[in-house]
Order: C-alpha cells, then structure tokens, then sequence
C-alpha cells in the first residue's frame, strides 16, 4: 500500500483546511487508517482514526470537536477536515495504514505517507 497525503498550505487562524490520503493498492480498504502530526522538535501525535467499515471514529482531545475524518471506499481516500484552526495546529501531517495493536500510537503502523505540511499563523 503507498499513501499520498496532500492538502496542507497555510492558513489563518480560525482557517479551515482538508487533508487528503490517496492510497493505491487494493488492500487499502481493509486497514483503519489513522492520522498524526508532528510539530518541530517533537514527537509525532496521534490525530484521528477511522476503522474499515468507517463505522468507527477516534480522536485526539485536543482536536475532538474541531477535526473529523472520514473515508470514501470508492476512491481509497480518506479525508481530515479541519476547521478552527489554531498555530498550536502546526505541524507536518502524516496518514498512516495497517496498524497492529493500539490505533494512537505510530509504531504501531505499517505504511505511511510523506506528510503535508499546515502551517497556522496567528
């Protein structure tokens, strides 16, 4: 499975932006999926999370309210709309596939895109 995550740019804060993670494989579907961001010079932190059936979703606090994903079978693309936006929000967002075990920690993930960066100025 390779990923593609894109959608990233700069915003305002209050800004919203949507994320996007274009897997190619047939496979795809069949993983939850889960997104992280890493902010410089810190670890990389769980976001959110969608199982296959997308019947599941699962959040980070700091995001629940503000941020949903959500996945189109159809065109193996899942999605993180984001809206109210603040500069805390800043980091290089990762999508991720294929976890093993616990969804909100990274290691626990096989593939992973390359990232897109959101930057949110005050």
């Amino acid at each position: 499975v390779q990923l593609q995550a894109s959608g990233g740019g700069v915003v305002q804060t209050g800004g919203s932006l949507r994320l996007s993670c274009a897997a190619s494989g047939r496979t795809f579907n069949i993983y939850t999926v889960g997104w992280f961001r890493q902010a410089p010079g810190k670890e990389r932190m769980f976001v959110a999370a969608i199982n296959r059936s997308a019947g599941d979703t699962y959040y980070a606090d700091s995001v629940k309210g503000r941020f949903t994903i959500s996945r189109d079978s159809a065109k193996s693309t899942v999605y993180l709309q984001m809206n109210s936006l603040v500069p805390e929000d800043t980091a290089v967002y990762y999508c991720a596939a294929g976890a093993s075990g616990s969804l909100y920690y990274a290691y626990n993930y096989q593939y992973w895109g390359q990232g897109t960066l959101v930057t949110v100025s005050s």
